[in-house]
């Protein structure tokens, strides 16, 4: 068996060198090599000689651009994006030709970029070499040329940059070249250089021109094609799509994609921050960048649950974090970390030492990233966080990932293929569709280099091959080259509603079809498309069904299932008024059947934030305010008592209790800015010595209570009680227990009295109150519980107490009023077990936080709409909403 001959194929692209190689592979074609012309280069300078690829590049740069004088850049120099700049500056020197350092005395900002130069070729490795000293090794050893090459064919370039250029001179005398261009434009200085040229004749596809709304739907539009040339019997292999900047329409295709279910293949590659180790590299610079808090050691974790620092701890670890503590500050961590027992970690050991390095780790910041990436990182998102690291400051790390790509893992010889202009003009298929044709996006505008301007060397000499005339080369060349079809389509307004222009390619393509945004598809791209194309077909589906009679029901005045009727004594609703109520829970009940329903069935909530607020709102003022209250009241019953205490007794234990109780907040939850929290913390503190002492007349040789727990409910704090806090309360009448905590209990030394208090935080009501509508349902329910608890004996006041006026509301004849509340809740047990969840006054309001779940604007439409039916269903629930 004789040896295959020798021969090589020069072609240009990652694409047309796989296509090319299975081309090559199905027809038998042994002994070809199949390479790019600068492989070809560095294979002919032999030894260890390795052309310089970016990762290096940024690399060495990085390393020497600090030490490196800059002249009139050294301000700039350490700033974001200076490591690019200058990769891209020497990257466009290099494949020109120029040599930097004879130049350096032209001008000073030569003199600057030719000594990063200099110091960048000592940094790189032994054997990386620029362009044109590749080309110098080569041509030395060009006799052996015919051995490595034999003969050589260069097929779909349109240009060659000028550094290489003496190479193929060189080995035209000494090996068969063949340029071969076929349809493509040939090079003016190709003809001087001894190379054969191969023509062809140029292709006549069919020419269609679109337009289509957005650039969002020119990607429906594409994908759509896409399937119609699919289910014509098109192979994937045969489709192209391209544009002259893929980046404006990758988050688009990308989001289509997975809904379409097409291999769509992305020559160029994805974004690495749409990959899971691209979001683990994204989630450790988030922490990197902007410091550490809980909900970025969430998503880190999550992603990252077996690197090193985070191995070690137990499954549900992330139980001991307070779920509403944004632990933003080394000091909250600390204190977290200080009161962490083994009994807190699931398995009942100490893990905070660990925690606690890898929380020490991660507040490193950005000085600390190598150090960071390496702990936390490994396999593919190590190696993303390194490329960051290369390609930008460690300060700017999670904009630098935004930009990196990776492959997509798919085989462009069999899908469809998404890529820049330029990987189709050297790849040709059947089937073509350029998007993007926009003026000022293709072609793109041509730009000086950001370092070495137009006046220190002509851009057409710095850039001979600039981006612009290489957009309109590809343009040109994809029509003389594809097959079958190609389609023009270009987006007629951008994302912002702004018009925008056709590109000036499509001069001479006057007809252009009007896509409407909600045209009926030919062929959908997906079962989305396809049900949204065929609203016949989608009224069919079941969940179309069920939105259908839900919005139908909406809009109708009576009450429906979708308002609340559900079956009567349904065994989730009689469990849930068989539960242990609160205050709150009974006001949901008698204003707000439907949302009882949603929070106590359901378990709906709305979510909580963990970011640090701009200010506390209402309800978490109020607990900031009911903490420090009982906080300092409990400090004054241990020094005496409240009832001896005076201003200045009262002002000093509400500082201390308002010192700690800022400590435990930070380290537990949310706080606004510095400023804001200072000021917060200085109005709690006012109120809660104005409610201290507030009226402590009425009660002299009193004891007082914070927080006094009652009808099972734990105590928040080992402070002596009044009565055993387990002992179950039940409203008689009603079947409801009740449990809770008394913001105040005063009681006389000789146990007749009790003063019953309820802090509010807000302003008072304008007159007197007894229920409020059914708001206020504390005053009678607490001091029904204490009666309850220390018998019948003791007279009980209760009141409301504002300390902003400050004004204490007290609830006359509190009997009669319990005897009106144990009527409506009956009423309202009866309403709800017998099917009646249905809106009440509360639903909808401006402070109802489940109202995502009603129809948009509910308050003023949806729920004004179903008053009347509700109001009629709940005849007896519905006088006290006019209660007193």
């Amino acid at each position: 068996m004789t040896a295959a001959k020798r021969s090589t194929l020069v072609v240009y692209g990652r694409l047309a060198m796989r296509e090319a190689r299975l081309a090559a592979a199905r027809g038998g074609q042994h002994g070809l090599q199949i390479m790019s012309f600068e492989q070809a280069a560095v294979r002919l300078a032999g030894g260890f000689a390795r052309a310089i690829d970016e990762e290096s590049l940024r690399a060495a740069i990085q390393t020497a651009l600090p030490e490196t004088p800059m002249g009139e850049l050294e301000d700039i120099k350490m700033l974001p994006g200076m490591i690019g700049a200058a990769a891209d500056t020497l990257h466009k020197a290099w494949r020109a030709g120029i040599d930097l350092a004879s130049r350096s005395a032209d001008h000073p900002r030569l003199e600057a970029i030719a000594r990063l130069e200099a110091a960048v070729l000592t940094e790189l490795p032994g054997g990386m070499m620029r362009p044109v000293d590749i080309v110098a090794a080569a041509i030395s050893q060009i006799t052996h040329a015919p051995a490595i090459f034999g003969s050589m064919e260069i097929v779909g370039l349109t240009e060659l940059s000028p550094c290489w250029r003496p190479l193929l001179k060189a080995l035209a005398e000494h090996i068969p070249m063949q340029w071969t261009s076929g349809p493509r434009p040939v090079p003016a200085w190709l003809k001087e250089s001894g190379v054969a040229v191969a023509r062809g004749d140029a292709e006549a596809p069919a020419i269609r021109s679109v337009s289509a709304a957005t650039a969002y739907h020119e990607a429906v539009e594409t994908l759509r094609w896409v399937r119609s040339l699919l289910a014509s019997g098109v192979s994937p292999a045969d489709i192209a799509i391209a544009t002259a900047s893929p980046a404006d329409y990758d988050d688009h295709f990308l989001a289509l994609r997975a809904d379409a279910s097409i291999d769509f293949h992305f020559v160029h590659g994805v974004p690495a921050v749409t990959t899971r180790d691209g979001q683990a590299a994204a989630a450790l610079a988030d922490i990197v960048v902007r410091g550490l808090s809980q909900s970025r050691l969430r998503r880190l974790a999550a992603l990252c649950r077996d690197s090193a620092p985070l191995a070690s701890l137990p499954d549900g670890w992330m139980r001991v974090l307070p779920s509403d503590a944004p632990l933003s500050t080394p000091s909250a961590w600390n204190q977290l970390l200080a009161r962490l027992a083994p009994d807190d970690w699931p398995d009942g050991m100490d893990h905070a030492p660990v925690l606690r390095a890898a929380v020490d780790l991660l507040a490193k910041g950005p000085d600390a990233a190598q150090e960071i990436g390496e702990a936390f990182l490994k396999g593919r998102a190590l190696s993303i966080w390194r490329k960051a690291l290369l390609a930008g400051p460690a300060g700017a790390i999670d904009s630098t990932l935004e930009s990196l790509k990776l492959d997509d893992g798919l085989e462009a010889s069999v899908c469809v293929a998404w890529m820049p202009a330029s990987a189709l003009a050297a790849s040709p298929r059947r089937f073509a569709r350029l998007i993007g044709l926009n003026s000022s996006r293709w072609p793109r505008g041509i730009a000086e280099d950001r370092l070495i301007p137009d006046h220190i060397i002509p851009t057409d000499e710095l850039d001979p091959l600039p981006v612009s005339l290489a957009d309109r080369r590809d343009f040109d060349t994809i029509l003389a080259t594809t097959g079958s079809d190609v389609v023009f389509s270009r987006a007629r307004r951008d994302s912002d509603g702004r018009l925008l222009g056709r590109s000036p390619l499509l001069a001479t393509y006057d007809e252009e079809a009007y896509l409407r945004r909600n045209a009926v598809p030919a062929h959908a791209f997906s079962e989305t498309d396809r049900l949204m194309a065929r609203p016949q077909e989608f009224a069919a589906d079941p969940q179309a069904l069920s939105a259908r009679s839900c919005w139908r029901d909406w809009r109708m005045a009576d009450v429906t299932a979708h308002d609340g009727l559900v079956r009567s004594d349904h065994p989730l609703v009689l469990a849930i008024l068989q539960r242990t109520q609160s205050a709150s829970s009974l006001k949901t009940l008698l204003r707000s059947p439907l949302n009882f329903l949603w929070r106590y069935a359901l378990g709906w909530k709305s979510p909580q934030g963990s970011a640090e607020p701009l200010v506390l709102d209402a309800l978490q003022t109020g607990d900031l305010i009911h903490l420090v209250l009982d906080r300092a009241l409990r400090n004054l019953e241990a020094t005496g008592g409240l009832a001896s205490a005076d201003v200045a007794a009262i002002q000093a234990a509400v500082d201390e209790a308002a010192g700690a109780v800022a400590a435990e907040w930070e380290s537990e939850r949310p706080v606004p800015p510095a400023v804001i929290w200072g000021r917060t913390l200085g109005d709690a503190r006012a109120l809660a010595g104005q409610a201290l002492a507030y009226g402590n007349d009425h009660l002299p040789g009193s004891r007082s209570f914070g927080e006094v727990p009652f009808g099972g409910s734990e105590p928040k704090s080992e402070a002596a009680l009044p009565w055993d806090a387990s002992v179950p309360v039940i409203i008689p009448d009603t079947g409801f227990h009740i449990a809770g905590y008394i913001d105040r209990l005063d009681i006389a030394d000789d146990g007749s009295r009790a003063l019953v208090r309820d802090y509010k935080t807000g302003k008072p009501p304008k007159g007197d109150i007894r229920v409020n509508g059914g708001r206020e349902l504390q005053r009678c329910l607490y001091a029904f519980a204490v009666k309850a608890l220390l018998g019948d004996h003791i007279a009980i006041s209760a009141s409301l107490l504002y300390p902003r006026e400050p004004l204490d509301l007290q609830l006359d004849e509190p009997d009669i009023v319990l005897a009106e509340i144990k009527a409506y809740l009956r009423a309202a047990r009866t309403a709800l077990a017998s099917g009646a969840a249905l809106p009440g006054p509360d639903t909808g309001s401006d402070y109802d936080d489940l109202a995502f779940a009603l129809p948009a604007n509910a308050g003023a439409t949806y729920c004004k709409r179903k008053q009347a039916a509700s109001t009629e269903r709940l005849s007896e629930v519905a006088p006290i909403w006019e209660a007193e």
